[in-house]
């Protein structure tokens, strides 16, 4: 699975709606005194961490933060289950080696089942949420409680309700100063960064229209077991239910939506689109939708017209274009070009960064000198809510508003998180699952 993130642009909202999300959340309205484990005076200063979520995403985030410049130590680890830990324990070691000090976790630190994160988190300076995503609002919520910078992935939430709750632990940790990065790691790009710069200097004018796409081929899928509970099954095969993934136009076509929120400034007013499941049919396949087409209006009438499917043996294409009234940027080819084809500027690839290394060198360079300059959370929590509303406009055939769906108190999420517990979506007799169908499926009537 091709994954792509970056960070730091931090705009202000079409209508600064975090306002309307009141400081609900009993716990997080409670703000303590700063723990000392969040000042670090220089280098010498061990910066612990603590990684939630022991996938492949995680372990990579946590390699990547263990390359960092500083004196980092990995202290603790956890996940759902035992034998994914494990794993991740010994690729982390496997790629650090024995650098002294770099991993520390001891075994009575290798937590397992869904309220272990909130032992890890109690260890740590840092805490690297790497989860799947529906379990990115509790998790985000305890980290800030407890007082933790935060490296976060997106997408930050599944669902309406998650987004309230990530946006009101957000300003908790504003006021907190807590440093917390979110994996949208275009913003973290060197590419990017330089056609932004030439971007906001009006190399090509006012943005006239934007066109992003994530078309790939199939993914993975793991095979139910006899043993399995339906919640474990669920969770094995995460990316098939909503609860879990928020489907891929949430999962991964995220990236190429916040490019165009970013160059905006700014959040679409609607979406409105078309999708389905044409190709990938089986059972094994969930809820989600094979591809999905989105028509998102901001409120200065500019469309971003927004594509993204998992077809095999289909056309690819992964990236952004970006129309004004002076020319165009390409933003996979780095090249900007005026309307007749002229180029104005092209960024050499040769000067391109690793973006996902370069997320956590900020981010522990910033914590290591004490700095508060990462405050993500509630831009991300935006560009998730416009990848999910694109999602309700595709599953229904309807024009989705974005502040309704924020204040749609919409919750996906299952009464208990258990392997015993029932998850919000079961089969049918025959192991179908039921899944959206426009015209049908309605949301807010």
């Amino acid at each position: 699975m091709q994954q792509e993130e970056l960070n730091q642009f931090h705009g202000k909202s079409r209508r600064d709606f975090v306002k309307e999300s009141s400081l609900l959340a009993g716990g997080l309205l409670t703000m303590p005194m700063l723990s000392q484990a969040n000042f670090f005076s220089g280098a010498d200063n061990v910066i612990k961490i603590a990684l939630i979520g022991c996938g492949g995403r995680g372990t990579g985030a946590a390699v990547q933060a263990l390359s960092t410049k500083q004196n980092v130590q990995l202290v603790a680890m956890a996940d759902a289950f035992a034998e994914r830990l494990n794993n991740s324990y010994n690729d982390i070691k496997g790629e650090v080696g024995d650098t002294p000090g770099k991993l520390n976790v001891k075994e009575e630190n290798k937590f397992i089942g869904f309220d272990a994160y909130k032992k890890a988190i109690a260890l740590a300076d840092v805490v690297i949420l790497a989860t799947p995503p529906g379990f990115r609002p509790i998790h985000f919520e305890e980290a800030v409680k407890q007082g933790k910078h935060i490296f976060m992935e997106k997408p930050v939430a599944t669902d309406p309700a998650g987004i309230k709750r990530v946006l009101e632990a957000a300003e908790v940790a504003k006021s907190k100063k807590l440093n917390v990065v979110v994996g949208l790691q275009r913003r973290y790009q060197t590419s990017y960064r330089e056609l932004y710069k030439r971007f906001q200097d009006g190399i090509i004018g006012d943005i006239l229209s934007m066109q992003v796409w994530w078309n790939q081929g199939a993914l993975w899928v793991r095979p139910r077991k006899p043993e399995y509970t339906e919640m474990e099954y669920q969770m094995r095969n995460w990316y098939y239910f909503n609860w879990l993934c928020g489907d891929h136009i949430v999962e991964q076509h995220i990236h190429n939506i916040d490019v165009g929120n970013w160059f905006m400034n700014d959040y679409p007013v609607t979406a409105v689109g078309m999708g389905g499941r044409s190709v990938r049919t089986g059972k094994e396949f969930g809820e989600i939708y094979d591809h999905h087409y989105v028509e998102y209006r901001y409120g200065n009438g500019v469309v971003m017209n927004s594509q993204c499917r998992h077809w095999k043996d289909a056309d690819s294409r992964v990236d952004e274009e970006i129309v004004g009234t002076k020319g165009r940027m390409l933003m996979d080819k780095a090249v900007i070009k005026d309307h007749k084809g002229k180029v104005l500027y092209q960024f050499d690839k040769k000067q391109e960064n690793q973006p996902y290394q370069a997320e956590h060198d900020e981010l522990f360079a910033a914590i290591a000198k004490g700095e508060y300059k990462f405050h993500d959370a509630e831009r991300a929590a935006k560009t998730t809510l416009t990848a999910i509303i694109g999602r309700l406009a595709t599953y229904s055939g309807q024009t989705i508003a974005f502040d309704k769906a924020l204040n749609s108190g919409l919750n996906l999420q299952p009464a208990t998180y258990a392997f015993d517990a029932a998850p919000p979506i079961v089969p049918d007799a025959d192991g179908n699952y039921a899944y959206a169908h426009p015209g049908i499926t309605r949301y807010f009537s």
